[in-house]
């Protein structure tokens, strides 16, 4: 059987404790948003946004916090200053359910990834 991307991601969702699936659910409609070219793929695992064949940014769910992935040092670079808070190690971001990534932060991380990869 073929499992699409999209129903893979909201199988993975649901699996989830309420208040992180909502949290996931939230990022991923305002990615999708920023994006919406983008096209949802599992890779590695996580739900991701890609454009093209490269991934835009990943996202995930653990135990006591949720990640988004920029899959770039770039967007470190620079939105450092406003990602500070969320940085906890090369190209990952953790926030809770509780302490979520601002949308307009995410809609910045979107924007650079975008510049970043151009027409690729």
């Amino acid at each position: 059987m073929n499992v699409t991307p999209a129903k893979q991601i909201d199988d993975y969702i649901a699996a989830l404790p309420a208040e992180q699936a909502a949290a996931l659910s939230h990022l991923r409609s305002v990615v999708a948003a920023a994006a919406p070219d983008a096209v949802e793929a599992i890779s590695y695992s996580m739900p991701a946004f890609k454009l093209g064949r490269r991934v835009l940014v990943y996202y995930a769910a653990f135990k006591d916090h949720l990640s988004l992935f920029p899959a770039s040092g770039s967007v470190m670079d620079k939105l450092g200053v406003d990602l500070r808070k969320h940085f906890s190690g090369k190209g990952t971001l953790q926030f809770t359910a509780e302490h979520p990534l601002p949308d307009d932060l995410v809609r910045r991380i979107v924007e650079v990834r975008r510049e970043e990869m151009g027409s690729d």
